[in-house]
């Protein structure tokens, strides 16, 4: 079968291209001030936090404190004081960590609370006794201290009691007056023991006095 040169051209279907979807604009955001300056104070707020956090943690200092009270002419034992860190204060002059070892051993030349920081003066390198002075240890009964707790540093008076035969003795002071250094207890007996810091003068017979047991204790007030 033949065709004419007329059908040859005869046009076939229509290929159309799809045209390109049209890309929409992109959104604009829209900018809040308030948020942008809330954003900004946290920033500044969280710099400021950590530029004090940083300078706390390196401003502070290992100093030395009471683990316990500590009284007045107690000796200071390794148990009694601890390393702590604080926050440096040209206020507080502490006995740094360091002075640990040379702390114990001495006396405690003041009260001090626990937890409560060391310093240069509370402690004495003083000699014990002190020059013409002395120490005289008296063993007491429950009957013959008071029941108060005493002190290093307490004031007391050493009183003359009657012996056997009911007599002070001729010629006795009636009472020595002393400072208490420390106390103990005696487990074997009950007894306390109280050391006494007298006049060197004084030592001799209260030592005698001491021995024969016809003493007792008075506690006075430091106004005394």
């Amino acid at each position: 079968m033949t065709t004419t040169a007329r059908e040859d051209r005869k046009p076939g279907p229509r290929i159309t291209t799809p045209e390109p979807a049209a890309v929409a604009p992109p959104v604009k955001l829209r900018r809040r001030p308030a948020l942008v300056v809330i954003a900004v104070v946290v920033t500044a707020l969280g710099c400021l936090l950590g530029a004090w956090a940083w300078s706390a943690t390196t401003s502070t200092e290992e100093v030395l404190a009471a683990t316990h009270t500590i009284h007045r002419g107690e000796v200071i034992q390794a148990g009694d004081i601890q390393r702590i860190r604080i926050s440096g204060d040209p206020a507080l002059t502490p006995l740094p960590a360091s002075a640990y070892d040379s702390v114990v051993g001495h006396r405690a030349a003041l009260d001090i609370s626990a937890g409560g920081l060391l310093t240069t003066d509370s402690t004495s390198t003083a000699p014990m006794p002190p020059k013409g002075q002395s120490v005289v240890g008296i063993s007491l009964t429950p009957a013959q201290v008071p029941a108060i707790p005493m002190r290093g540093g307490d004031r007391v008076r050493i009183i003359v009691t009657p012996g056997d035969n009911g007599d002070a003795g001729a010629g006795t002071p009636p009472f020595t007056s002393a400072v208490v250094v420390d106390t103990a207890l005696d487990e074997t007996t009950g007894n306390t023991v109280v050391n006494v810091l007298v006049p060197y003068s004084d030592a001799s017979v209260l030592a005698a006095r001491a021995a024969s047991g016809h003493v007792a204790l008075v506690l006075d007030s430091e106004d005394q």
